[in-house]
């Protein structure tokens, strides 16, 4: 499995933090059950998807891969 997808599924699951899987996916802009197949390194994520993930969070490509 990807050392990019592993990095991805880490920081998504701590930014999520106390939110329910629900609403963090809600402000994100995906299903939950793509959120969950995201936190679990099951689904790859597309250039596309990456960027809105960081308009929504206000935050750079960079920061959803420390």
């Amino acid at each position: 499995m990807g050392q990019l997808r592993n990095k991805l599924a880490k920081k998504i699951k701590s930014l999520r933090g106390d939110e329910t899987q629900r609403e963090f996916a809600r402000k994100l802009g995906i299903s939950k059950s793509s959120l969950h197949r995201i936190e679990m390194k099951e689904q790859n994520v597309g250039l596309d998807t990456l960027e809105e993930f960081c308009r929504r969070l206000k935050c750079d490509i960079s920061d959803l891969f420390d």
